[in-house]
């Protein structure tokens, strides 16, 4: 039997329930999992709430990230064997697949080794944020060590993720908060520069650092009326990523500013990317190495308890994190 994390409606976090199921064998091209720890990520609170890329089909399972040991594999896998130390990359549905559980069985193309020197709650940590941040910046964008790189929400995991890459390349990470009580702290994750969206005028923040240029890349899971504000604050022929939609009010396209700058703007999810084998592998390679030599660093924000997922949600929608939140079992 499996303790697994399941919703029969959308809503409050308090719609999560645990259920005992048994686990069935895994299929011809599936492994099962002993789950060690689950990476949250605001997708599933999305998905839990109804507002998600994909509707819940209840009752729904949930969750993209877990790691842990693998305890049985189906008959067309060949490259993960009994024993291993796994976590998930998101690339299915939510609908089919669901990482909040003791054991689950995962697609075997949603299913890779980690470096050893990750725990169990880094290993879960690193790629929703790790190759959402690499698939914009670094493979679409081709960011260079000269550009300016703005990221708002830049507490969130993959707005730390993003810092850290920029750091990698030898770019500029402006990072964007709401309030100044994070400030500190971002600085020490290796923003170079930290601009208060609540407090500062951001245009004028930009530009002061830029020297008159604005920034070449915009990384933004915000949307909203900002958007206006963040293509003003762009440099010629800058792109505008928008990878989520957490501001509830419409988004205006910013015509002019695109128009006179020639702007590209986006919209962009991990699945677009890890749904590209070649360009997946390649990335997958990369921030392996990266991890390998600690040249990436997940930070967990905090943990909780599997029995404590609706906690653990309810704190995910506060947004008061820094960095990723981690469920251990």
């Amino acid at each position: 039997m499996s303790k697994t994390v399941q919703f029969s409606q959308a809503g409050e976090p308090s719609v999560l329930s645990i259920i005992d199921e048994t686990v069935p064998a895994p299929s011809a091209d599936e492994v099962q999992i002993q789950v060690h720890a689950i990476g949250l990520n605001r997708a599933e609170a999305m998905f839990r709430r109804g507002q998600y890329l994909e509707t819940p089909q209840f009752p729904a399972r949930i969750g993209y990230e877990c790691a842990g040991t693998v305890t049985a594999v189906g008959d067309n896998v060949k490259h993960i064997k009994v024993g291993d130390a796994v976590s998930t990359i998101p690339n299915f549905s939510m609908n089919q697949y669901g990482a909040y559980a003791e054991i689950t069985n995962m697609p075997v193309t949603a299913v890779t080794h980690h470096p050893e020197n990750l725990s169990w709650q880094q290993a879960t940590s690193v790629w929703m944020q790790y190759l959402t941040a690499y698939g914009a910046l670094i493979d679409i964008a081709k960011m260079q060590a000269s550009d300016y790189v703005l990221i708002p929400a830049a507490s969130s995991s993959v707005g730390i993720a993003a810092i850290q890459l920029c750091n990698l390349i030898g770019a500029t990470p402006i990072a964007m908060t709401r309030t100044a009580e994070k400030v500190e702290q971002l600085h020490q994750l290796g923003a170079k520069h930290v601009i208060i969206s609540e407090q500062d005028d951001v245009v004028d923040a930009v530009m002061a650092i830029t020297q008159g240029r604005g920034v070449n890349i915009v990384f933004d899971p915000v949307a909203g009326p900002m958007l206006n504000t963040l293509a003003a604050a762009c440099a010629p022929l800058a792109m505008i990523f928008q990878y989520g939609a957490l501001s509830a009010d419409p988004t205006p396209y910013p015509l002019f500013p695109a128009l006179q700058k020639g702007l590209t703007i986006r919209g962009y999810t991990l699945f677009e990317f890890t749904s590209a084998p070649e360009r997946l592998n390649k990335a997958k390679e990369k921030i392996f190495d990266w991890l390998k030599h600690s040249q990436l660093s997940p930070v967990i924000a905090k943990t909780f308890e599997f029995d404590d997922i609706v906690a653990a949600h309810s704190y995910l929608e506060a947004n008061n994190q820094l960095g990723k939140i981690v469920i251990t079992l």
